[in-house]
C-alpha cells in the first residue's frame, strides 16, 4: 500500500483499498483515473454527464495534458511513470 499512500498525499487522489483514484474535469469531459497497486497499472474511465456512469477508455482517447499530469503524479509518488502507458 506504499504506492497508494504516496499517491493519496497528492492533490485530488484518494485511496480505495489497493487502488488510488483521482477525478479530472476538462472543458467538456470528465474522467476517473485509477492506479492499481497489485498490477502496477493505470486505468482511465470516461464519466458520463450524470456522474454515475463510467466506461473504460483507451489511453489514446485521453487528452495529452491529462496523461502528462498523471505521469507527473506517478513520478512525484515514486512510481515509474512508464506504468501509465502499460497496455492492460
Amino acid at each position: 500500500m506504499d504506492t497508494v499512500d504516496a499517491l493519496t498525499s497528492l492533490e485530488g487522489w484518494h485511496a480505495e483499498g489497493f487502488a488510488a483514484r483521482v477525478h479530472y474535469r476538462g472543458a467538456d469531459d470528465h474522467y476517473s483515473i485509477e492506479y492499481y497497486e497489485p498490477s502496477d497499472c493505470i486505468l482511465y474511465w470516461k464519466v458520463k454527464g450524470d456522474g454515475e456512469t463510467a466506461v473504460p477508455v483507451g489511453r489514446e482517447t485521453v487528452p495529452d495534458p491529462l496523461r502528462k499530469r498523471i505521469r507527473q503524479d506517478l513520478t512525484e509518488a515514486g512510481i515509474d511513470p512508464d506504468v501509465e502507458s502499460r497496455v492492460v
